[in-house]
This record gives structure tokens, sequence and C-alpha cells, in this order.
């Protein structure tokens, strides 16, 4: 597996860019982004945190191309009422949940890429973070979606309370309940898995 691409990467992601993207009305403060500094500055971000929310490696070019094809096809919508990174993050949870969707009727599983960890570790740290990222996929698919959707966003994207609730639509007290509960089943699923190797 290749490391995750850098801001403006674009080879195999089957991404076509547009010749000329027309740019949508600015707000009053200022103007919107363009779609190409998008993904120029996204990209690496996108790819990332989807891989986060469990999107299979296999999958990850399709699903960074799903976000990007949203956010084209939405920036003339984009009020800048939200930042543009939870505006982003929006969009990235809801392809998440498509390609997970479509991952479990086809029966397939994969474990979270090694490529996310420490990329010049020595070989035993590499190999301590590859089984480290294993288990953590395998704890966290036994979180329901919704827990699990505000628990990488809390504790690994280190996203606020308020935010993750304009992401997932939900309010502020949802999500802290949400979280509470997240990282006690977590934390439950840890120690289990700590007493089977004892």
């Amino acid at each position: 597996m290749t490391d995750p691409p850098g801001s403006g990467h674009q080879a195999g992601t089957g991404l076509a860019l547009p010749a000329e993207v027309e740019e949508a009305t600015p707000a009053a403060a200022a103007p919107k982004p363009r779609f190409e500094e998008i993904f120029r500055d996204y990209f690496g971000f996108a790819w990332t945190g989807l891989r986060r929310l469990g999107v299979a490696e296999a999958s990850l070019d399709d699903a960074v191309q799903d976000v990007f094809l949203v956010v084209h096809r939405r920036l003339r919508d984009f009020e800048r009422r939200s930042a543009l990174k939870t505006w982003l993050y929006g969009i990235m949870l809801r392809v998440a949940h498509d390609h997970r969707r479509t991952r479990q009727r086809k029966g397939e599983s994969e474990p979270l890429d090694e490529g996310l960890a420490d990329r010049r570790p020595g070989p035993l740290e590499a190999a301590a973070r590859a089984e480290g990222l294993r288990l953590l996929e395998k704890l966290l698919e036994g979180l329901d979606e919704a827990k699990r959707d505000v628990l990488v966003l809390a504790d690994l994207e280190q996203l606020s309370a308020p935010e993750i609730a304009e992401i997932v639509g939900v309010n502020p007290n949802t999500v802290y309940s949400r979280l509470r509960a997240a990282r006690e089943q977590f934390n439950e699923a840890v120690a289990r898995y700590q007493r089977g190797r004892r």
C-alpha cells in the first residue's frame, strides 16, 4: 500500500478536473473558495479521513472521487455558515456510510491501512503500529455507525462537539451522549481483548 496521496495529487483517482470551474458568487465577507483550490488543499485530508471512517483501501480512490464530485456539484450552495472543513466532513461522512454499506452487502472486510501509521518507524515499531491499527479497526467495527462516527470525529479528527453536531445533524447534547457511550463501549472492548490475551 502506498502512502496517502499528498495535497494536489491526482494520480489513480480517476477524477478528471473540469477545464474551467466558474466561481460561485462571493459571500459578503470573502469570496468562496474555488473548486481547484479545495481539491488541491484537501485531497490528502479527504483520503485520510475516509480511511479512518472505515472506507476500504480498495474503495478509497472511488470514495475520494465521490466526495469531490459532490463538492463540485454543491459548491454554489455552500453559504459559509460553517467552516469549509466542517462542510467537507459532512460530505465525507455520507460518502463513507455509502461505501461501508456497499462493502457490508458484498461481505468484504479489510483491515485499517498500515500506511496511516508513522511512515518512518523501525521494523519493530512498524509491526506494533500495524497491529495497533488492525486492532483499532476491529474495535471500531464493533460500534454501531452513529457511535463510530462521533468517536472518530472527536478522538481521531479532534473536532469539537458543536462541529460534530453540525456534521451529523443532531444537537451537541446528543453528540456528548453518543460519545460517552461510544468511549465506554470501546473501552469495554479493549478490556475484553486484554483479558483474552492473558
